[in-house]
């Protein structure tokens, strides 16, 4: 351990922290502050404000709008300056931390509870997803619980946060750091974005910390700056350690840490009196579960045989940088809502051959990188998210609301969208007309052949083959729905996508089958 902590401290030492160097500015005297707008604890809680996983927004039961305070829904409180001490006084006395209250720690406090308080809001239900993990691991190590709060600082509870200077995820590592701590960083996976492995990664970087300095104070400006400008502030202060006298010492860029750490305690246990609703998450903690990958499988895979946003996909797993699984070791690990972890496990061999469509698209992209971006224009049918928008094109929802300059991910019908898809008309053409790379199916009564991507026994090997009747519409024919069938299976069997087998019906996803219908299906 001697061997290990002395590679750190020469990794970290002589003002170069591999820590995420978080530009705090705040004026150099030590009574007033001044937040500027590229301060990055607010640009973090900006952040939010994007995240997709809130697009259905829902308030936490616990801060339900009818509170016991009494404030209307868009009522801001504001508290004299001895109510707040009070409060942080009596948090210092149940806390391991020196919790004080000074013009820092109000203008962070103004900044949460003020004027970024729809981002709090957001924050705060974020909390429901991830402070049990952070509580566990924190537990498990012996740890003061409040150290959850740092994440706040740092990142806004944001997995996907990174600061102008390289740092990445929840706990904000710098690429050097990361590894130190064993976290994989590659084209594929980084795992400082991993919230169970970072986690566990910060609970022993704070530990080690706490073996030099044995004051929590003092680990978080080191988990900051770095341990070797704390150590030079305490030489430059004549050997004094504690937080408050080293401050004038410390790098510009720390002086507001500390600060909003307490603002951010402060505020997440004085929510209500502040007139702060969680809004909720599309899943929370209690929601979510985790699952092996053993095989290379893309998000947009996953997405389509589990009638799920991609967006949703992308949030609760942002180790994997490419929205695909890669191969690597033993297994991979895929975090899910648990409503969905039963349909993935009954259909977990259906979604690997999923990807032999997936396979020949891949290679084709190779075929045809130097074709020119291919624009076209899309117009926006009934019930038509841009998320399934996005996958149809196989662009991102940033992509789409880039090059429309759309302020939200709201569209109405008839809306027209530009779309410039790299590659991908090619792509399709070569997939539909192209013998070599795609298995046919021949239906028993027509005769006529499907192109499918994929033959039905690699595509969906679980599900009957169907007999679908010839009709007079060129290159379609009608399947007569059966008990039991959902679109998904009856598009698959049929080498068609969701949004495919949608779009030939004029259906949306709201759209009901009954026994007896008679729908489009056609080859791809």
């Amino acid at each position: 351990m001697r061997l290990f902590g002395l590679i750190i401290l020469l990794c970290l030492s002589a003002g170069n922290s591999l820590v995420g160097q978080k530009r705090t500015y705040t004026s150099s005297r030590d009574t007033t502050v001044k937040l500027l707008s590229d301060d990055p604890i607010a640009a973090a809680l900006d952040s939010l404000a994007y995240l997709k996983l809130f697009e259905s927004t829902r308030f936490g039961s616990e801060f339900g709008r009818a509170t016991s305070m009494g404030f209307s829904p868009d009522s801001v409180p504001v508290y004299d300056a001895s109510v707040i001490a009070d409060r942080i006084a009596k948090l210092d006395a149940q806390s391991p931390f020196k919790l004080i209250y000074n013009d820092e720690v109000r203008a962070y406090i103004n900044m949460y509870a003020v004027r970024k308080r729809n981002q709090v809001s957001r924050m705060i239900g974020l909390s429901e997803l991830y402070f049990p993990l952070f509580e566990e691991a924190l537990a498990r190590h012996k740890m003061p619980l409040e150290l959850k709060y740092l994440a706040i600082v740092e990142s806004a509870l944001n997995p996907a946060a990174r600061s102008r200077v390289g740092a990445q995820g929840l706990w904000q590592f710098m690429y050097g750091t990361g590894k130190l701590f064993k976290l994989e960083v590659n084209s594929y996976v980084d795992e400082r974005c991993d919230p169970i492995k970072s986690t566990e990664a910060a609970c022993l970087y704070m530990k080690y910390l706490y073996s030099i300095y044995k004051d929590w104070s003092l680990v978080l400006a080191a988990y900051n700056s770095g341990p070797g400008n704390v150590n030079k502030a305490i030489r430059r202060s004549g050997g004094k350690t504690n937080y408050w006298d080293l401050r004038p010492f410390l790098p510009k860029e720390t002086a507001g840490y500390v600060p909003a750490f307490i603002a951010a305690t402060y505020v997440m246990h004085y929510a209500k009196e502040h007139n702060l609703y969680p809004i909720m998450p599309r899943a929370i903690f209690s929601e979510i579960d985790t699952i092996h990958v053993h095989k290379r499988l893309a998000f947009s895979q996953i997405a389509n045989v589990l009638d799920m946003p991609i967006e949703d996909i992308e949030f609760l797993n942002p180790t994997y940088l490419l929205g695909v699984i890669p191969e690597m070791g033993n297994y991979q690990v895929l975090t899910l809502p648990k409503s969905k972890i039963p349909t993935f496990i009954n259909n977990e061999q259906t979604i690997y051959s999923y990807r032999t469509k997936e396979t020949t698209r891949d290679s084709l992209m190779n075929i045809t990188k130097a074709l020119p971006m291919a624009s076209k224009t899309h117009v926006v049918r009934s019930g038509e998210s841009i998320s399934a928008i996005a996958r149809k094109y196989g662009v991102t929802v940033a992509d789409l609301k880039k090059w429309n300059k759309l302020p939200s991910n709201k569209l109405k019908r008839g809306q027209r969208l530009k779309v410039t898809a790299p590659f991908k008309a090619k792509v399709d053409e070569i997939t539909s007309q192209s013998g070599n790379t795609s298995t046919e199916t021949t239906s028993s009564e027509s005769g006529q052949s499907n192109s499918t991507g994929g033959s039905n026994s690699e595509t969906a090997p679980t599900e009957p083959k169907t007999t679908p009747k010839q009709t007079a519409t060129s290159g379609a024919s009608l399947y007569k729905v059966k008990s039991g069938d959902t679109l998904w299976k009856i598009a698959v069997s049929h080498g068609m996508t969701l949004e495919e087998i949608r779009k030939l019906n004029g259906f949306t996803s709201r759209t009901k089958l009954q026994v007896g219908q008679k729908i489009k299906v056609k080859k791809k």
